[in-house]
This record gives C-alpha cells, structure tokens and sequence, in this order.
C-alpha cells in the first residue's frame, strides 16, 4: 500500500518542541513516535528526538531533526481552513507569538519556521473563481492585507 506524508526537515532541532506545540493549539493534532538518535548521526546527539512522527489536524507528518542543511521556507506552508474572524485573529496569535512573524495575504511563520496561511472559508467564497468584479475587488484587498480581515473583505465585495 502507498502513502504520503509531509516530510518537514527541523534544521534548528526543535521538531519534538514544534509537534507539542501544534498538539496544543491546533485541533485534531497529536504527538505520535519520537525516535531517538543513534550514535553516528551527523548534527544530532545520540539520545536526543532524530524523528518526530506527529499529526496537525488530522494530517500525517515526520519531523525530522537533522542539522542545518536545509530550512523551511514558504515553498511550503501549512493552509490553516477556519470559520470566523475570531478563528483569524487566534490562530495568527498563536502562529506569530513567540518569535513567528506575520507575512502577507494570510500568511505567517510560526516560531519554528513553518509557514501557514491562516484562511477563512468567506475568503475563498468571496474571491470565487476570480472571474467577476466583484470577486477582484475583494482578491485585490486580500492583496493589501497581512492577516485577513473578513469585514474588510466583504466590504470590498461589495464596492465599499
């Protein structure tokens, strides 16, 4: 049987740190198997976590600590599917405390150096499939944003 998993590389060893803290404020995410490192494996300690099997909302992913040859950027992120504005405005707390940085359009990076874009439903709605004026308008004051205001949105929807 074949499967797929998100394979992300911790270069700053805090893997085992990052899958607890996505356990703690993401729903539906888990620690799983952590495997220890062997004597042997170039930048990381023996006995210290190598391998991170964990999940972030309901996703299967292994977080591998293995030194600093590569690092995350926003070739990759995390696309976090929310409700509400106060769905917004917490996971963009959670996401950029502590040392994660706002970015653009919905995006941010968490304190480990994942990227996610912190999305509501009504943005997607709104910008349809980009084909009326009004879908525009609103993709274009997405544009302009760091975190996404859904009010903001709408009133540009609307022509406001």
């Amino acid at each position: 049987m074949v499967s797929v998993r998100t394979h992300l590389w911790f270069g700053n060893d805090r893997a085992h740190e990052a899958a607890e803290f996505y356990a703690k404020h993401i729903p539906g995410s888990s620690v799983g198997r952590i495997i220890t490192a062997p004597e042997g494996i170039p930048d990381v300690a023996p006995g210290a976590p190598f391998i991170v099997e964990f999940t972030v909302a309901g996703l299967p992913v292994i977080g591998l600590n293995a030194g600093p040859n590569f690092q995350l950027d926003e070739a990759f992120s995390f696309y976090l599917d929310v409700e509400t504005q106060d769905e917004v405005d917490h996971f963009w707390e959670v996401l950029t405390s502590d040392g994660g940085e706002p970015g653009p359009c919905g995006w941010c990076k968490d304190k480990f150096g994942v990227s996610w874009q912190v999305i509501p439903k009504r943005l997607e709605e709104l910008c349809g499939d980009y084909t009326t004026e009004a879908n525009m308008r609103a993709t274009q004051a997405m544009l302009q944003m760091g975190k996404i205001d859904i009010a903001a949105l709408e009133a540009a929807y609307r022509g406001e």
